[in-house]
């Protein structure tokens, strides 16, 4: 695995794993690169959905257990798909979610691999303390963490930064979901969660963490998550699609510059 990012959230329902999906639909876009997408979101899994996964089952063989492809440079693992139902709860205490994310981060067969989507629950728990002790031994480019605009969330994000900084986990930077509706019929712009105390910008500069970019938005996005479809691909002028390929961009650009850093110690 050339590079690994792990997609992070102060709380529920920013957009976290919609954010994961569409950045490996926007890494893989570029056919030379093999994109893979690990969900560890172990009680609530929905890349499998987002994915227009549901209903695959995972194989194993000599290698390890073999990930499910959506496209030919697109792999994706995820608890979704042990389950019997998507309805099942996972009532797992924490030894056996760790040892199913050791399990996934060790004994899956990706191949050679350019990036690595993971994924995770929201919030700082154990798990994410088990993904950072574990890949840290190997190689991690670095966290995105997604917001949204209001002080409720942005609260929550300032803990996870710090809890970024505890484990010295790289922070590639911060995205803002969620900013701002444009109406399609009178383009007048509309603050749905409005930024009470600055946003995700004013945030930034307060804790010396990079902007990567804000994500309008968007009811589109929604429709095309349920069914299972890539936003990118089905509405490539959408102010939001934009604002995604800018961001994909940047996180490109910084494990590029990681990889020369890192290159230049070794």
């Amino acid at each position: 695995v050339r590079h690994t990012v792990l997609v992070l959230s102060g709380k529920g329902g920013v957009g976290k794993s919609t954010f994961s999906a569409l950045l490996a639909h926007g890494l893989a876009a570029d056919e030379t690169k093999q994109v893979a997408l690990l969900d560890i979101d172990i009680c609530g899994p929905s890349i499998p959905k987002m994915m227009g996964l549901e209903g695959e089952q995972v194989h194993q063989s000599g290698s390890g257990w073999s990930p499910v492809y959506v496209e030919e440079n697109l792999g994706v693992m995820s608890v979704g798909f042990l389950l019997s139902s998507p309805d099942d709860a996972v009532i797992w205490r924490g030894p056996k979610k760790n040892g199913l994310i050791k399990q996934f981060l060790r004994d899956v067969d990706w191949g050679e691999v350019d990036y690595l989507i993971v994924d995770t629950p929201p919030g700082t728990s154990d798990e994410h303390l088990s993904i950072v002790q574990y890949l840290s031994a190997t190689h991690i480019d670095g966290a995105v963490i997604v917001t949204t605009p209001q002080e409720v969330s942005l609260q929550d994000v300032r803990k996870e930064i710090n809890f970024c900084r505890k484990v010295k986990l790289p922070i590639i930077g911060v995205v803002e979901n969620m900013s701002g509706f444009v109406c399609p019929k009178c383009k007048n712009e509309s603050q749905i969660f409005p930024p009470t105390t600055g946003g995700a910008e004013k945030m930034c500069q307060n804790l010396s963490v990079s902007l990567l970019g804000k994500v309008p938005l968007d009811p589109q996005i929604g429709k095309s998550c349920d069914r299972g479809q890539s936003f990118l691909a089905e509405a490539p002028e959408s102010p939001a699609t934009l604002s995604y390929r800018k961001i994909i961009q940047r996180i490109q650009e910084y494990c590029e510059q990681h990889h020369l850093q890192e290159e230049k110690i070794m």
